[in-house]
């Protein structure tokens, strides 16, 4: 088994830290109910990229973006009091769209299965329907 690298332990502490300091400490009206969903670390450790979503979805993207822009320095020097690195990674905040992917999946997998649901009698009826107007024609 292949242990975890620094990289992926360090992204680890950030996003702990990063969803705490969100909870607790920011209080940006533009940064509530946003989650971090991920932080990707580069191997020298020199730029922490930070994926997001918040409840208002893509619509909300620029606004939140705003909000992390403008707190970068104050989480920066947050993160870099706790986790004692010696260089501080650049933070670099990204929309995650994973989340709107999977609920427009979801929404196409309840589109089908309402579709499935329809009795079978009516489906019966509506294809000895169509078979005779075509045998007609």
């Amino acid at each position: 088994m292949k242990p975890f690298a620094r990289s992926e332990r360090v992204g680890g502490q950030i996003q702990k830290m990063l969803s705490e300091l969100l909870h607790k400490s920011i209080h940006d009206p533009r940064l509530e109910m946003t989650t971090i969903t991920g932080v990707r670390m580069t191997r020298d450790l020199k730029i922490a990229k930070i994926y997001f979503t918040s409840p208002g979805g893509a619509s909300n993207v620029k606004r939140v973006s705003d909000g992390f822009k403008s707190s970068r320095g104050y989480i920066k020097r947050m993160l870099a009091s706790r986790l004692g690195l010696r260089y501080m990674p650049d933070l670099q905040f990204y929309y995650d769209e994973s989340f709107d992917y999977g609920a427009k999946i979801d929404k196409l997998l309840q589109s089908v299965k309402t579709e499935s649901h329809i009795p079978a009698d009516t489906r019966l009826q509506d294809e000895r329907t169509n078979n005779t107007t075509t045998e007609t024609e």
